[in-house]
């Protein structure tokens, strides 16, 4: 029992510090706060890249089309080589649709993508890059662009960063398993109030809503920065605030994705395709993850178990029901935030071994050639050995290790 009690101690530590010392991650937050109109609105150009989504578009693009917003603000669809009639679907609610060009060699094709809507976009104040499953609430845009243009801070800066994590569907039963959980480990390895605090050093974005200041982008490298990235919301917000940059991120209900993923298959591959990728392809960090998975989820149920068996009160039982205890109500608020009852948190120590395999199936999948495959192509061209390596090289370097990169 000691071995057991010793990791039990260890997983109590552990989410003593998540708790009380990582920005408290497992607080949903009140949301963009009540600002007033900026004395000029700017001009925003939001770039939508699309493939293959003629048949969600006609649900999502008409509520981005029609923000009323006082500047002057244009949509433009990125038809990303689509067999399904994207472009001439997205025609339909607006003028401005391009289609991608080839995509060079050392591009994930996301990032080339949003890359071929900014070119289109001329020069505008503002980014909003989006994703063509997200619908938009009324007034949506006018409260980010006003989030973006107030002066706020010890210097009094406006932020060149401005992100909402969408609300995810949750409508068939894995949806409501999986994407709670995916949200809150989202939080806890990019506390939201860590990345909106200045001169804090954790940086991410959420790819579904990123209202980006072009001066910024551009002083920072452009999205030419990070083409290789995978994850290119957070590479996004790497990117910004290394150059400086003020960010904000928020969980909202204003923005929702209208993706459904029936299927665990379908939320298996959702993860699994960049897992790897976020680990930077690295075995050393991938078995890191895991057992550091399992110490924090894992231990806290199996060291109550045996400490209930093995007599009264042995540390064991103690350490593992208050380490499991602490992970229960870390739980709760992003299941009230979907609706969802707080008794679904006792079984997060399962979802939680579920994400493990994933990650593990994610570099099985590189390692089998199909890694980051997505919508019918492997995200950049070629992804292994050396190739693989300097893909991401940029990334890499545009967000040092001192950022709190996913473990």
């Amino acid at each position: 029992m000691v071995i057991v009690d010793v990791l039990a101690l260890a997983a109590l530590a552990g989410w003593l510090y998540l708790a009380l010392g990582h920005g408290a991650f497992w607080r949903t937050g009140p949301g963009l706060p009540e600002r007033d109109d900026p004395p000029e609105w700017p001009e925003v150009a939001a770039v939508v890249p699309a493939r293959d989504e003629a048949a969600i578009l006609p649900e999502t693009l008409p509520t981005l089309v029609a923000q009323e917003y006082p500047g002057v603000f244009r949509v433009i669809v990125v038809d990303d080589a689509s067999g399904d009639g994207t472009g001439e679907t997205a025609a339909r609610f607006t003028d401005h649709v391009v289609s991608a060009r080839e995509r060079p060699d050392g591009w994930a094709g996301k990032v080339w993508a949003m890359s071929e809507g900014v070119r289109a976009a001329g020069d505008p104040d503002l980014y909003l890059f989006t994703d063509a499953d997200i619908a938009y609430a009324p007034g949506t845009l006018k409260r980010l662009v006003a989030e973006a243009e107030a002066e706020s801070g010890t210097a009094g800066e406006r932020r060149d960063l401005v992100s909402q994590m969408a609300t995810l569907s949750i409508r068939t039963r894995w949806e409501k398993v999986i994407v709670p959980a995916f949200v809150y480990f989202f939080a806890q390895l990019y506390p939201f109030r860590r990345v909106s605090r200045d001169g804090a050093r954790t940086a991410a974005a959420a790819g579904g809503c990123m209202l980006v200041r072009r001066a910024a982008l551009e002083r920072a490298g452009g999205l030419a920065a990070i083409r290789g990235a995978l994850i290119d919301d957070v590479a996004v917000g790497r990117l910004v605030k290394r150059a400086g940059g003020r960010c904000r991120l928020d969980l909202t209900r204003d923005v929702v994705s209208r993706r459904p993923y029936p299927r665990l298959a379908d939320l298996w591959t959702m993860i699994a395709r960049s897992a790897y990728h976020q680990l930077r392809y690295s075995p050393v960090l991938l078995a890191g993850t895991v057992l550091g998975m399992l110490l924090l989820y894992a231990v806290p149920p199996a060291a109550t178990l045996a400490g209930a068996l093995a007599g009264p009160a042995p540390a064991a039982l103690t350490a593992g029901a208050l380490a499991w205890t602490i992970m229960t109500l870390s739980h709760v608020p992003l299941l009230r935030f979907y609706g969802l009852s707080p008794l679904r948190a006792i079984a997060l120590p399962a979802v939680a071994l579920m994400y493990a395999a994933m990650t593990v199936d994610s570099a099985r999948r590189h390692r089998t050639g199909r890694g980051g495959a997505w919508k019918g192509r492997t995200a950049v061209p070629v992804q292994s050995g050396k190739t693989a390596r300097a893909a991401t090289a940029t990334c890499a370097e545009s967000a040092p290790r001192r950022h709190d990169d996913r473990p």
